[in-house]
């Protein structure tokens, strides 16, 4: 009994680390080659942002439609 007892606890474990992980890293940011203008993707919801912060502070973020996908790396 012991051992079942154990793998569950550590399968809960794992779980929650995961899923802490998860949304702790929920956005990732892209830069462009402007100094003013970045991309935003929700990684959970798949959305697009557009932030601008023109000047130092808070950037403002618009919600861009993005159609297509990335296409897969060639196998070299």
């Amino acid at each position: 009994m012991p051992v079942p007892v154990g793998a569950c606890i550590i399968a809960a474990a794992i779980l929650l680390s995961t899923l802490i992980t998860a949304i702790g890293s929920r956005y990732v940011g892209l830069e462009s080659p402007a100094e003013d203008t970045a991309w935003l993707i929700d990684r959970l919801t798949g959305r697009v942002y557009k932030c601008q912060a023109s000047d130092r502070g808070r950037a403002s973020c618009t919600a861009e439609i993005a159609t297509g996908s990335i296409p897969a790396r060639p196998k070299p």
